[in-house]
């Protein structure tokens, strides 16, 4: 096994942000085998801990559908989600065994355009005891960073409290606004952020676009961070949409490329991943290469989740979720690539433990082919 995997080609085609395209027929069966283009740099000898090099997904069921342009989404403790809509300004509770939809409440100051809107969700670390949300959202003048109290016991549509900002003046434009934020291990809040198109932004230090910032939940600059002023934790990035840590706490990166090629990154602090000097793998000194590369038509990724020991990548114009199996900081077999076109551009990709992910799909975002019952999210198995 351990040959195998070692001659194993890394299969890597990646995605632009010019990620729109066709949806073939509907096709509601599993899995798909990866694409015959697929191939990789040999990743070493994989570790005893690593997962299967070929995985499975089935798609046990649709929890709902009937969404507007979903994107962030953030599980309850009770195992009830929360779904922003990126046109529509709200968010959704759907409940985790009918799928019941609830709109807790509007976020004010929300200004969609273009990929603008309210994009990317996380609950407080104390969110037993201080129901806090947080979102990233694009406004007038800026995207920002707010949290807002989720009172349950108030009405529906009334249940979200003013939003308290705790991180403004991040770059906007019709394009680029990465979106996504998360809670990491050391309880610190992580944030990716685009460039707007404007690519110097991406290697200006003092600029928040075109980076992923690391910042406590005040909005403060995290103790250790490369800068002790500064919330930019890594540079030169295009458009930061996924952030996932993996079990020995890794923070791993997905991002939109140009013309060449997307990329999934492990995350560094400090490091210059590149944009726009650099376009996927260029060995060059002083920037920090890709994990794994995708053309255009094969990704475009936003959302991604570790589960099983891969990172699983949703795929916008590539409509497809890929798989990504670790040995440690390593690919330790080539990607895979699963429900190609099946269920049209996937947004978000989250971690429900064990086996289990949930699967936003992106159809009625202004760039798919919207069909009856879209969006959805898909309770998946993997393995």
């Amino acid at each position: 096994m351990t040959a195998v995997l070692a001659a194993a080609a890394l299969v890597l085609v990646a995605g632009c942000s010019s990620d729109g395209g066709e949806r073939p027929a509907d096709d509601r069966s599993a899995a798909s085998p990866p694409p015959a283009s697929a191939s990789a740099t040999p990743p070493g000898s994989p570790s005893p801990s690593a997962p299967p090099a070929k995985g499975t997904v089935r798609v046990v069921s649709t929890l709902t559908e009937g969404l507007a342009s979903p994107w962030g989404l953030a599980a309850l403790p009770d195992g009830d989600l929360l779904v922003s809509s990126r046109d529509e300004g709200t968010i959704t509770r759907i409940d985790g065994e009918s799928g019941a939809k609830t709109v807790i409440g509007s976020v004010p100051g929300v200004a969609p355009a273009g990929e603008g809107g309210l994009m990317g969700l996380a609950l407080s670390p104390s969110y037993a005891s201080d129901h806090l949300v947080y979102a990233y959202f694009t406004t007038e003048s800026d995207n920002r960073i707010a949290r807002m109290l989720y009172d349950e016991k108030k009405p529906a549509g009334q249940q979200l409290g003013a939003p308290d900002t705790v991180l403004r003046g991040i770059p906007k434009g019709s394009v680029h606004n990465g979106g996504r934020i998360a809670f990491g291990p050391d309880k610190m809040l992580y944030a990716g952020t685009g460039e707007t198109g404007d690519t110097g932004l991406a290697q200006d230090k003092n600029s928040l676009g075109g980076k992923i910032l690391r910042m406590t939940p005040d909005g403060q600059p995290a103790p250790g961070n490369p800068a002790a002023d500064s919330v930019v934790h890594s540079y030169g990035h295009r458009n930061v949409q996924g952030l996932a840590w993996d079990s020995e706490k890794r923070l791993w990166a997905a991002e939109f490329g140009q013309n060449t090629w997307d990329e999934l990154n492990l995350i560094e602090p400090g490091k210059n991943y590149g944009w726009p000097e650099v376009e996927g793998k260029g060995g060059r000194p002083g920037f920090v290469d890709p994990v794994a590369q995708w053309e255009p038509a094969d990704a475009s990724p936003s959302g991604i989740a570790f589960a099983e020991g891969s990172v699983w990548m949703a795929g916008l114009r590539g409509e497809r979720l890929w798989r990504i199996p670790l040995a440690g900081a390593e690919p330790s077999a080539a990607p895979q690539a699963f429900l190609e076109g099946r269920y049209g551009r996937l947004r978000t990709v989250l971690a429900a433990g064990g086996n289990k992910l949930w699967l936003v799909t992106s159809e009625t975002d202004g760039r798919g082919t919207p069909e009856a019952g879209d969006d959805r999210i898909l309770q998946v198995e993997v393995t």
